[in-house]
């Protein structure tokens, strides 16, 4: 049995193009901290033992001043680059993209760095600190299960903005809590009251709010490196004129659900997810985190 010692990774190398800056380093709490601080601090609490970081190499000397150079010496970090050219191999790409491939390339980015039991986030989602114990609770009890995984999921009401579309994984769970697929929604928003989603043809239909969603919080093991990246590359090939589409993790996992190659375990957080999609969101965001401080589950300064 291998020794449980488990990584946190963090996807932040997106440009943020619907917020317009670097959403990962907006200073969001009552000491200025941002939204990736209380994730860390959350999963240290929870038992992970090394944080690492996806992040471009073009905000890399900003990324170690605000972030990095910030946390305690005791927390260990690491942190990788995300480009348009990483797992490229010989494809030739469309020289007009300019920005990376997505979540699931993300993922890929970090297999040289983490070779233990893991939990990859989003950088600008809060997910709760009953999240992160889910997830390192999970990979506790797997053994030598190399391809059992986990999903944290949110229902999805209680993951919408107000001022605008998101993009999320509508899942769909089996009678055993697995997930038998999960299809990526990227234009879902709310009209009238209603929670609607545009369809592949174009057409809004209506949602409950209260799909299981993915937030990109999953658990793994190291072997869903070399399991997805077949998939990566069919996909880069038939996509490598694309400067838009990307290779969402969702879907990612979806593939290896199809291909009957991994379980994946849906675990339901209680937790209230709240992040930065919209600079209108920062508001709402402070607010929320300033209840948390105020109820004592947060510090008013999270690194002494």
């Amino acid at each position: 049995m291998r020794q449980f010692n488990p990584t946190l990774l963090i996807i932040a190398a997106g440009l943020a193009t619907r917020y317009g800056s670097l959403k990962q380093i907006d200073k969001i709490g009552p000491s200025g901290e941002r939204i990736i601080d209380y994730s860390v601090y959350d999963a240290v609490r929870a038992g992970f033992k090394k944080i690492v970081y996806v992040i471009r190499k073009s905000f890399e000397e900003e990324f170690k001043e605000e972030i990095l150079n910030r946390l305690p010496s005791f927390i260990e970090t690491d942190y990788v680059f995300q480009e348009v050219d990483s797992f490229a191999g010989s494809v030739e790409i469309n020289p007009q993209r300019i920005k990376p491939w997505g979540t699931g390339h993300a993922l890929l980015t970090a297999s040289e760095v983490i070779k233990e039991p893991f939990v990859v986030i989003n950088a600008d989602d809060f997910y709760g600190a009953e999240s992160y114990k889910l997830a390192c609770n999970f990979l506790g009890t797997l053994g030598n299960s190399e391809n059992h995984f986990a999903l944290i999921g949110f229902k999805l009401k209680n993951t919408m903005s107000e001022y605008g579309t998101v993009s999320r994984g509508i899942c769909s769970v089996d009678e055993e809590g697995y997930l038998k697929s999960v299809v990526e929604r990227t234009e879902i928003k709310i009209e009238n009251n209603k929670i609607v989603y545009k369809d592949d043809n174009d057409i809004w239909k209506n949602l409950s709010g209260d799909e299981v969603v993915s937030m990109n919080m999953f658990a793994f093991t190291p072997n869903v490196f070399e399991m997805i990246k077949p998939h990566f590359s069919d996909f880069l090939n038939a996509n490598k004129n694309n400067i838009s589409v990307e290779y969402y993790l969702p879907a990612a996992v979806d593939n290896l659900i199809k291909h009957k190659t991994a379980k994946v375990k849906v675990l339901n957080s209680p937790e209230q997810w709240f992040g930065l999609t919209y600079k209108e969101d920062k508001v709402i965001v402070k607010e929320r985190i300033q209840e948390l401080v105020n109820k004592g589950i947060y510090p008013e300064k999270l690194w002494k």
